[in-house]
């Protein structure tokens, strides 16, 4: 099988590689632009499939698919949240979200091999994917939970929220008063009803909420470690995938 990875950030490409390696997949070539990928597809064979990042250093990667009849299967890799690829009219295998976890990569790649070999061409309606890009659609966000405690429902406003984590296959709301509320919804789908601009998944088991953040500090293999105002039962640390979006959010 002929696979590439189309990512501007090498150490994510490489790691990428690593992880499809473990699968027994070699991904030999690896791009990392749109200006890059567009002269590469025109003087080689298209590849059974490729692992996109939707935001390159020179644009965004469907600028490839403008340019060029791209017949090979798509996984996108993407910080985006599911909310905005619903909006992506397009014929992709699947999409995964960074920082890229094992089983959702294994996932993702069995569902590809899982469907027939016959090869399809991608189709995106570009204006659509743009606009949404750049004038995001208006939406009303989560502004409280209900949360059972003992015989009695509770509403927890989400300005008091200053974390919300996973633990022991549950979901938690940390609040400003100390306070660990078990909520209904899985991290994934809290994932298109948390205000972006307020609420940050830095790893795969925390949101934080910017308003709670009291310190951030540097942490090993150049992650940073956060400090929240009240929540201290647990390290809250930014996956080094993470960083350079985490920080981009902060501004």
């Amino acid at each position: 099988m002929n696979v590439i990875i189309i990512e501007d950030e090498k150490p994510s490409a490489r790691r990428l590689q690593r992880m499809l390696k473990a699968l027994d997949m070699n991904a030999e070539t690896m791009l990392h632009s749109v200006e890059e990928s567009i002269a590469w597809f025109q003087n080689n064979e298209h590849p059974d499939l490729i692992f996109l990042d939707i935001q390159l250093s020179d644009g965004l990667s469907f600028e490839i698919f403008d340019a060029i009849d791209i017949k090979s299967a798509v996984i996108f890799t993407t910080a985006y949240d599911e909310y905005a690829l619903q909006a992506f009219k397009l014929n992709s295998i699947d999409y995964l979200l960074k920082p890229i976890d094992d089983e959702d990569l294994k996932t993702a790649v069995q569902k590809y091999k899982g469907r027939t070999p016959q090869k399809q061409s991608v189709t995106l309606d570009f204006n659509d994917i743009k606009n949404l890009l750049v004038n995001p659609i208006e939406r009303e966000y989560k502004k409280r939970f209900s949360v059972k405690v003992g015989q009695h429902l509770k509403l927890i406003n989400i300005e008091d929220i200053e974390c919300i984590y996973s633990e022991n296959k549950g979901t938690y709301a940390a609040t400003s008063e100390g306070r660990n509320y078990l909520l209904d919804a899985t991290l994934d789908e809290l994932e298109a009803e948390l205000e972006p601009d307020v609420f940050f998944r830095v790893s795969r088991k925390f949101y934080v909420n910017i308003n709670a953040i009291k310190d951030m500090v540097s942490y090993t293999n150049s992650r940073l470690q956060i400090k929240l105002n009240r929540f201290n039962e647990q390290d809250i640390i930014v996956a080094r995938e993470r960083v350079k979006d985490f920080k981009n959010w902060l501004e």
